[in-house]
């Protein structure tokens, strides 16, 4: 066989390479994910469902105390604010806020900084 035709005969043709495909991997099987819970509370027990569903309850109840603890407070903010203001003060008294970052940050950490800033937007008002 002459060079040449050793090149042709190693060289694969369309018809060769047709009656070999090549193989693909199959793909990985996963598992199914769990069916998602139709229970509004997302447990997928019953008994996990109860125990959310009172704390739940017992949440919505510490929330309605806040609240009124927070309207409380802006009312007895506007007070202060009226006899500072009445007596020539400002309305605001920069140090007393401090005061009250500093404790709530104390209390709940970094993030009670931010709720002490929300508090106190909602209390300074527009006396």
């Amino acid at each position: 066989m002459t060079t040449a035709a050793a090149r042709t005969a190693a060289t694969p043709t369309p018809a060769t390479t047709a009656a070999t495909p090549a193989r693909t991997p199959a793909p990985a099987r996963t598992p199914a994910p769990a069916p998602a819970s139709t229970d509004p509370t997302g447990a997928r027990s019953a008994e996990a469902a109860g125990v959310i569903t009172d704390a739940r309850e017992r949440i919505d109840a510490l929330d309605d105390r806040i609240l009124g603890l927070v309207q409380e407070r802006m009312a007895v903010s506007a007070v202060v604010q009226e006899a500072r203001i009445g007596s020539g003060g400002r309305r605001v008294h920069l140090s007393r806020e401090m005061e009250i970052l500093g404790r709530y940050r104390d209390a709940l950490g970094r993030p009670g900084t931010s709720l002490a800033m929300t508090l106190l937007e909602l209390c300074r008002g527009t006396v």
